[in-house]
């Protein structure tokens, strides 16, 4: 078990195995709340999106994000979708800058301070727009963040898959359409349909030199080009605009949390365990099917993504609860 003191760094390890469910791997990686822990420390997410036609997108992953257990996030998005996306809530930083020419630079004094970025919500296909992210992306690159692909930023690695080629600390997010236009762009055809999918996805996977591909469908394929992973936490029929923006989101706190957790481990324990990407992928994955789930019994043909987004969490405290009990929970108090 790793468990992380977000102060005193105080760790207590009992590796992780590759025989023990993904779900109680994703509970190993949540940090318990204690009272030494200061703003920030849990999470910082910068959303990389948000323009004139989509606003809703940004403000899902961020908002998601923030529900999900962040204690900051950030969208950074166009002059025009600025005012819109504050509206929403009071609680988002945003950022309306994407549109610049010195968009780059005044993204990278702030990219210090964040922990992941969540690239592409909301993004559009604007060409000044994506040159723009692809600097933003060159920049995180070097300083070694943390990287969710989504939407409008997977149209942009299709077009130049070299930008993330070889990059092990990025998850791509793509459903069935948008998984089979990289196949077929880094591949020149289209995946096999005789073929197991999972297959595609770990070939995908190495081709890209070791990103993490969380390929949504009926059930979610991650893998990382060495294991995968299925996710087939009940949801619902009703498939919602938007949904794949809270689970981009999520998925960035969950990939901060295990990389905290996956710091403290040693190379023999890291070796018997699934990587840091896929856990995370998992348990976002599994938080949005139970948030599907949950507004769906309510709501059913009328849900939309804005029901899904108060049922982070029961959704959280179903799939993750913490309790005092916990000995999580007990040891983080003891060094404190």
């Amino acid at each position: 078990m790793v468990v992380l003191d977000p102060q005193t760094d105080a760790t207590h390890i009992k590796p992780p195995k590759k025989q023990c469910s993904c779900l109680e791997l994703v509970r190993e990686t949540i940090p318990a709340l204690v009272n030494s822990s200061h703003k920030g420390q849990l999470g910082r997410i910068g959303v990389i999106g948000g323009c004139q036609e989509y606003t809703g997108a940004p403000y899902f992953a961020a908002i998601s994000a923030l529900k999900a257990g962040a204690d900051l996030s950030h969208v950074f998005c166009t002059s025009d979708a600025a005012v819109v996306i504050k509206s929403y809530s009071p609680e988002l930083i945003v950022h309306p800058i994407l549109d610049r020419k010195t968009a780059v630079t005044e993204v990278k004094d702030w990219l210090s301070r964040l922990h992941c970025l969540v690239v592409g919500p909301g993004m559009g296909r604007n060409p000044t727009i994506i040159e723009n992210v692809k600097g933003v992306l060159e920049l995180a690159k070097e300083q070694g963040k943390l990287l969710v692909i989504d939407a409008d930023g997977l149209n942009m690695i299709t077009s130049f898959p070299a930008i993330i080629k070889n990059y092990t600390k990025a998850i791509l997010t793509p459903n069935a359409m948008e998984f089979t236009r990289l196949y077929s762009k880094l591949f020149g055809r289209e995946p096999d349909p005789s073929i197991d999918t999972s297959s595609h996805v770990t070939q995908l996977c190495r081709e890209l030199g070791g990103v993490t591909i969380c390929r949504k469908g009926q059930e979610d394929i991650i893998a990382d080009g060495k294991d995968v992973v299925h996710c087939a936490t009940e949801g619902s029929n009703r498939r919602c605009a938007g949904q794949g923006d809270l689970l981009s989101g999520s998925m960035g706190v969950f990939l901060h949390w295990a990389d905290m957790a996956f710091k403290k481990m040693t190379k023999e324990e890291r070796a018997c365990a699934y990587g840091r990407s896929l856990v995370a992928a998992y348990g976002a994955c599994a938080l949005t099917r139970t948030c599907n789930r949950l507004a769906f019994a309510k709501y059913r043909r009328n849900m939309t993504t804005t029901d899904m987004i108060p049922e982070i969490h029961d959704a959280f405290e179903l799939l993750f609860p913490e309790k005092k009990s916990d000995e999580r929970v007990k040891r983080q108090e003891h060094t404190v």
